[in-house]
């Protein structure tokens, strides 16, 4: 089990690793230099949405990188739009602009294009439901080993 499970965790490292490749690879294809892999899968995880520098960051993990850097990068390159909350100052909340978005649905049809290319070569959907349940396990067991393990 103990071997098994290392693998597990090494592979999920690699997918991420190289699907950050396959944004790399599409904004090549596209002639976009303005904006890195990163930065274009947390404007995919923004989409249409008003987020918090926070939330932004609980919701997606951004291989070595620093998600506040990477959100004044965006916002300096005019992907994103930030405003200071009205209420409280000292949080501002960032969603994409029109450029971002024209970007993002460029990211969505890639996503569409694997997923058909996954579903007649690769995987089924069966198949991705049963791992996606078995990584969910896996990030619930790890949630509640760092929560209570204490």
């Amino acid at each position: 089990m103990k071997q098994s499970y290392l693998e597990t965790i090494r592979l999920i490292e690699r997918l991420h690793r190289r699907f950050l490749d396959v944004i790399k690879t599409e904004l090549d294809r596209l002639g976009i230099e303005d904006i890195n892999n990163v930065q274009t899968l947390i404007l995919s995880n923004i989409s249409s949405e008003q987020l918090t520098v926070g939330e932004l960051t609980a919701r997606g993990y951004y291989l070595g990188s620093n998600v506040s850097y990477n959100v004044k990068k965006l916002v300096e390159n005019n992907y994103l739009t930030q405003e200071r909350s009205p209420h409280d100052r000292r949080m501002t909340r960032v969603k994409v602009s029109q450029k971002g978005l024209e970007l993002c649905e460029r990211v969505d049809a890639l996503y569409q294009k694997n997923a058909m290319e996954l579903a007649r070569d690769v995987v089924n959907e069966d198949q991705l439901a049963s791992t996606n349940e078995v990584l969910t396990s896996l990030e619930r067991y790890w949630t509640n080993y760092i929560t209570y393990s204490r």
